[in-house]
């Protein structure tokens, strides 16, 4: 049976009709593996054979793609010979003067982690609805009923835009659906606040934890969010706003909002440089003015 030429390499071999990923496709894949867990820290990957036949590129396409995860920290031993490794501590890929940044729910749960890791835990949280952050503390606290982690005493503290403000965002295209909007979004406000502080009181019980968690509102909506991490790191996003539709009690509304577990979260970290120390310094001035002037008392119910 005769081969298309279409689908025919130069040595036979049939190729496939797909067409070929470049070096960066091969490396999203791989760095979405990394970061889900897929490839775990220490592990050794695939060689580059079988990574190539995988994606159906060639050998050179792979050690560019393995290059690449190799600058953004988050693969050692890269080299022609054996497979490389996945780095055994990616919560460092994620600060620093070279970081990447990363979208929020990617880069947040394991910086949170690392920062559950000293005796005491301090966490500044600046959001629109702290979605974020309860699924970000989800692993720091599985960790914790795991027995790795036992922190002596836990303060949180949140800033969120008061539920008596007209939201800048989420805002409805059509004014007269701003009441159903905004019941929802201070229905998903208060039920995370609630989530949040319910996880984290538990470890008194359950782990004998000194446990605080305080909740302030804001006048007004944040148009970024910003997490402070034991007073020596700052984890920063925009809140990229863009219209859309979404179903709400069983009507499409056009809406503008913003995603924020996709924003593109940037990792300052106090020690690295006079830049990075100098932001973590003015986001935690900036923070506590917030805090201790214009912010009001925050009750979590509707």
């Amino acid at each position: 049976m005769a081969v298309d030429p279409k689908h025919a390499s130069v040595n036979g071999r049939k190729r496939s009709p797909r067409p070929q990923k470049s070096h960066r496709e091969v490396a999203d894949e791989l760095r979405a593996r990394i970061r889900s867990g897929e490839l775990q820290p220490g592990q050794r990957m695939p060689t580059q054979a079988r990574l190539a036949d995988e994606f159906g590129v060639e050998r050179g396409a792979v050690r560019q793609a393995l290059r690449i995860l190799q600058s953004e920290h988050l693969l050692i031993n890269v080299s022609k010979g054996s497979p490389a490794t996945v780095a055994p501590d990616l919560g460092r890929a994620l600060t620093g003067p070279g970081a990447r940044p990363l979208p929020t729910m990617v880069a947040l749960a394991p910086r949170t982690a690392s920062a559950f890791a000293a005796p005491h835990v301090e966490i500044d949280a600046l959001c629109l609805t702290a979605v974020s952050l309860t699924l970000a503390l989800g692993e720091p606290l599985r960790q914790i009923h795991a027995g790795r982690l036992k922190p002596a005493k836990v303060d949180v503290r949140v800033l969120l835009p008061s539920r008596h403000i007209d939201l800048a965002f989420p805002a409805p295209v059509d004014a007269t659906a701003a009441g159903r909007l905004r019941r929802r979004w201070l229905a998903q406000r208060n039920a995370q606040g609630q989530v949040l502080q319910h996880n984290l009181l538990a470890l008194r019980a359950t782990h004998g934890i000194d446990v605080q968690v305080t909740f302030r509102a804001l006048p007004f909506t944040p148009p970024v969010k910003l997490y402070l991490l034991n007073g020596v790191e700052a984890l920063f996003a925009y809140y990229t706003v863009t219209r859309r539709e979404e179903e709400i009690d069983h009507e499409f509304l056009e809406l503008y909002d913003a995603e924020g577990t996709r924003s593109m979260l940037f990792a300052f970290e106090q020690g690295t440089g006079l830049r990075d120390t100098t932001f973590v310094e003015q986001s935690h001035l900036w923070f506590n003015s917030l805090w201790e002037t214009i912010s009001s008392e925050l009750e979590l119910t509707s």
